[in-house]
């Protein structure tokens, strides 16, 4: 059975915040809720807690999981970001938007991309989300909360603990999130390359208008 926290969504509670936190470190998984919709997330270092994110999502190690980071000082440990790439994730962070970069060291193997070593990486802008990444003092290990064979992102806490409560282990409700997911945009080659529009504008990436 979930457990289940109803936080202000503008002044969370810091024990609730807590709580959260601890059991993510003890390996949980929660669903969370972002600047872009719900998401699951867990602890980036429990090989079993990554394990359960997958199943739950049905996807393997070939879909990009992404790092909640606090800021943009975290993120620069957990990926490698060059003059021209810190520009235009600085311009639009934080956000709804998730910046697909190489990987360092400090993320283990197994959930960076198996073939290109990418990690999917995003500052979102959620006040509990940020209270919970402060808490932790590392970032979290998360993907959209889309449920298999669905395509739309869930963003009400209540029908995400109906659908999920024996297979999480704790839900944030802050209230409803929006529906859509990140706008996603892949920094590693010679130019950015936007993979996935979403709720991010992508005018504010100055890139060139898409076909």
């Amino acid at each position: 059975m979930a457990q289940y926290f109803n936080l202000h969504t503008e002044n969370p509670q810091q024990r609730l915040i807590k709580q959260a936190a601890a059991l993510l470190h003890a390996g949980g998984v929660a669903a969370i809720p972002t600047d872009s919709s719900y998401a699951l997330a867990c602890h980036l270092d429990d090989k079993a807690a990554v394990q359960r994110l997958r199943q739950i999502r049905q996807v393997d190690e070939r879909h990009h999981l992404t790092l909640l980071c606090s800021d943009l000082s975290e993120l620069g440990n957990y990926a490698r970001v060059d003059n021209r790439q810190y520009r235009l994730i600085r311009a639009c962070t934080p956000g709804p938007y998730t910046f697909i970069l190489e990987a360092t060291k400090e993320v283990p193997r197994r959930v960076s991309h198996p073939s290109r070593k990418t990690i999917g990486v995003r500052v979102p802008q959620h006040v509990v989300t940020h209270a919970l990444l402060m808490e932790m003092a590392q970032p979290l290990l998360a993907t959209t909360l889309i449920l298999p064979g669905e395509t739309q992102a869930l963003n009400d806490a209540q029908t995400i603990r109906d659908r999920l409560e024996r297979q999480v282990d704790l839900v944030l409700d802050a209230g409803p999130c929006p529906s859509e997911p990140t706008t996603v945009v892949d920094l590693c080659g010679p130019q950015a390359v936007v993979v996935r529009i979403g709720r991010g504008p992508v005018d504010v990436l100055g890139l060139p208008a898409l076909q």
